[in-house]
């Protein structure tokens, strides 16, 4: 797998885990529970965006990095 495609999957797990643990969070406080089947919808909704978002963006930013 090229190392480019495998870093903003694995920036989108990120996002995604981030997200799960943020619903639970909103579960344990607010004591509302959504249900899992929004919660794994907005998981990869987060997943898909934020994989598409740091493969795009990264190019950028490495070119940041060298000046």
């Amino acid at each position: 797998m090229d190392p480019r495609v495998k870093s903003s999957l694995l920036w989108g797990l990120v996002g995604a885990m981030a997200f799960l643990v943020l619903a639970q969070g909103y579960h344990l406080v607010a004591d509302e529970f959504l249900g899992i089947a929004p919660m794994g919808v907005g998981a990869l909704v987060v997943l898909g965006t934020t994989t598409a978002l740091a493969h795009t963006v990264r190019p950028r930013l490495v070119q940041n990095e060298r000046s």
